[in-house]
């Protein structure tokens, strides 16, 4: 396992620490990013790696191809074309594409690697910038048994779960669950902390008491303190968030199924998005109860 050659196409936040990882792991690996000087600055980093000036260089020789990228137009723009992965891949070779997607574009990327007698599977990821950098993301797979038994070992380099939801794009289905389970308890948060702020109460004593009870959560854990100190210049962006959010309307009208929190939360982030907090963590939700709206 660990002589498997993989492919990683896609340096951004996410992408850069998870193939360094995959090279601590002992695979070969070569990257791709659409900078240049991003991949230049992973190797000197991981010098035992390798960098391509195409998807297509990168993926030529690999077992794997790990993709994440931004959305589903630069998605198919890595895998189509004469330099995309799709152009040289392997006879056999497994796709995994962890960009937060829509599913229908799973579906048609699965089809495209059958033709070509590779494998496919859709595997966004949960756990941010911070799980991506400590190895211990949770990835959420569809696609085929057999595809998913051979990469599982490559994406634990990475990864504290993988787990296989279902066929192909049930994947993304599974993290546009998670994508709106976050939305509503953020705003359930910022809705708790307020209160609990106006009425002079110690948050971080709060904090401490409610992470024991039904309560708990993730988000509860490891922003609250921010939220209360004003604090928001790290984490999820909320551009990030209306992205992934996007993807779940679209989706949600194909199953006829209503939306009504996240749409809320959704119109609370363009919302601050007007007022300059687009890069800001979504935790910067809380600032929808700012007096001061130009705060």
């Amino acid at each position: 396992m660990l002589a498997m050659r993989v492919a990683f196409v896609g340096l951004g936040t996410m992408g850069y620490p998870m193939a360094g990882h995959l090279l601590a792991s002992g695979f070969e690996v070569c990257v791709y990013n659409r900078s240049a000087d991003k991949s230049e600055r992973w190797l000197a980093e991981h010098p035992r790696g390798e960098i391509a000036n195409t998807p297509r260089e990168a993926a030529m020789n690999a077992d794997v191809v790990l993709s994440c990228v931004g959305n589903d137009d630069d998605v198919r723009s890595v895998y189509y074309g004469d330099d995309g992965i799709f152009a040289d891949l392997n006879r056999g070779a497994i796709c995994v594409d962890h960009t937060t997607a829509s599913a229908s574009l799973a579906k048609e990327l699965a089809a495209a690697a059958k033709q070509l007698d590779c494998g496919f599977l859709d595997g966004p990821v949960s756990g941010g910038e911070a799980g991506a950098i400590n190895g211990v993301l949770t990835v959420m797979m569809g696609g085929e048994q057999v595809h998913f038994d051979k990469v599982e070992p490559v994406l634990k380099a990475f990864s504290k779960a993988v787990t296989l939801v279902g066929e192909h794009g049930a994947g993304q289905v599974c993290k546009m669950a998670n994508q709106l389970c976050i939305a509503g308890v953020l705003q359930g948060l910022s809705e708790g902390l307020k209160l609990a702020q106006s009425a002079g109460l110690d948050i971080e004593t709060v904090q401490a008491v409610l992470k024991h009870g039904a309560a708990g959560s993730w988000q509860l854990e490891n922003r609250a303190l921010t939220m209360a100190k004003g604090e928001f210049d790290f984490g999820f962006a909320i551009d990030w968030m209306r992205k992934d959010l996007s993807i779940c309307f679209e989706q949600a009208v194909q199953l006829n199924v209503e939306l009504p929190l996240a749409k809320q939360v959704d119109q609370r982030y363009a919302q601050l998005q007007e007022r300059g907090f687009s890069r800001s963590d979504t935790s910067v939700l809380i600032k929808q109860f700012d007096q001061d709206q130009h705060a």
